[in-house]
């Protein structure tokens, strides 16, 4: 406790007289950890919003479409057709244990949507009851998603976007109103909540009309599945579960396992990954640019240590002289530049919390002024976040920034000759 106490003293002693010099240092390092933090937090804001907006479709699910044969296989030609039915689904459900769920859906354009006086041409999907999950389908509060009586009953209910909800609806609430799908009458049973999304296959979730599978192809007459959507249990079994879906239904279908383009797939587990990858990229080179910028201030800190050492030389020769040991002035001067590099970057922290606190707060009500498609464009670059990561990598920064900038200067310190500092003026 005494020698830290002791080395605190001589770092006020120090302070006082260098103040201009450590003051101007501190002041650098503190800018330099608001740099870094902020353009870490920006790499974060937009890596959130990236990943949100992937999972926004569905989250580590693969999308199927029925596609076209190019291999021959027992006897068959090449080039035919390949179509999946609703049946499917639980076909690969029962045969693969490694799937977590599977789903499909029939699709319909331009279909007439009305509600009182008000019609639109919207996308009509007919899907099954895991969409709420496997395609994030989620309902707001008061109102629900199909359920497996509403299929097995052939319901007339409708679960809408939210865009849809206020183009017909505006302000009223929609849960429990009817709206009329081609001049058939359905009861509204939830809305979707606003999300972020941007894998999407056949537009907007949030512009679309959903209603049972069962009730689709009863009222269209479809039987062939538009879209095949299923989950793999684990994200990195999904090369295996591939492997099975096409054994599976090539065993069906026959057609050879090894033929991909039998089945067309959009592997959005690949797609988050990638995306993942560029976004920690991003963050690299943000952070690589603001670790330059405290590495600046960290040559200012060697500086300092550097006059530090030559004023104190005839001490450091006396304490050599008395028996101190050279790993004794080397922690010494070493933790003195700790001191600085800490107190730049506590102020730093203080400064970048309130600075990214205020960035968040302009940043929604500027995306209360503009348009819609300004809004739209400053949502995709996200807000600025300090995660505990860039907390952590800041702080390894500063301390491996201060450490080697006590390093040098104490190592000099410590090979002063006792004889000759004594003779140092």
């Amino acid at each position: 406790m005494s020698h830290a106490w002791y080395l605190l003293r001589l770092f006020i002693s120090d302070f006082n007289k260098q103040r201009k010099k450590i003051g101007l240092t501190v002041m650098a390092i503190a800018w330099g950890t608001v740099s870094i933090i902020l353009l870490l937090s920006f790499g974060e804001g937009l890596k959130r919003q990236l990943v949100a907006g992937t999972a926004g479709m569905g989250k580590g699910i693969v999308v199927v479409w029925g596609g076209q044969t190019k291999k021959a296989f027992k006897g068959l030609p090449p080039g035919r057709r390949i179509r999946l039915k609703p049946e499917d689904i639980e076909l690969v459900k029962h045969r693969i244990p490694s799937l977590e769920d599977a789903g499909g859906e029939y699709q319909r354009w331009g279909v007439a949507i009305s509600h009182g006086k008000k019609v639109i041409s919207r996308h009509l999907t007919g899907v099954t009851p895991s969409y709420e999950e496997l395609r994030h389908h989620y309902p707001q509060q008061g109102g629900r998603f199909i359920n497996q009586t509403d299929l097995d009953l052939k319901r007339r209910v409708a679960f809408i976007g939210s865009a849809i909800a206020k183009e017909l609806f505006g302000e009223e609430e929609a849960v429990g109103k009817i709206m009329m799908i081609n001049n058939i009458p359905f009861t509204v049973i939830g809305v979707m909540i606003e999300k972020n999304q941007m894998g999407m296959y056949s537009g907007p979730d949030e512009e679309k009309v959903v209603i049972p599978l069962t009730t689709f192809g009863m009222m269209l007459g479809d039987t062939i599945l538009d879209v095949f959507i299923y989950k793999p249990a684990k994200m990195e079994d999904s090369e295996r579960v591939k492997r099975e879906i096409l054994r599976v239904l090539g065993g069906k279908y026959k057609f050879d396992p090894e033929d991909e383009a039998a089945l067309w797939m959009w592997d959005t587990i690949e797609t988050t990954k990638e995306m993942r990858a560029i976004t920690l990229g991003v963050q690299i080179f943000l952070g690589v640019i603001g670790g330059l910028t405290l590495l600046v201030a960290g040559v200012g800190v060697a500086n300092i240590m550097y006059v530090t050492v030559r004023r104190r030389t005839k001490e450091i020769g006396i304490k050599m002289a008395m028996g101190a040991k050279a790993r004794y002035i080397l922690v010494e001067f070493i933790i003195e530049a700790l001191l600085i590099g800490v107190l730049g970057g506590f102020f730093g922290f203080l400064l970048a919390g309130v600075m990214v606190r205020g960035i968040g707060i302009l940043i929604d009500s500027i995306s209360q002024m503009v348009s819609e498609d300004v809004a739209e464009a400053i949502a995709f670059l996200g807000k600025p976040v300090i995660s505990v990561d860039i907390a952590v990598i800041t702080a390894l920064i500063l301390l491996t920034i201060g450490f080697w900038a006590g390093f040098f200067p104490s190592r000099k310190a410590a090979k002063i000759n006792p004889a000759e500092s004594l003779r140092y003026e």
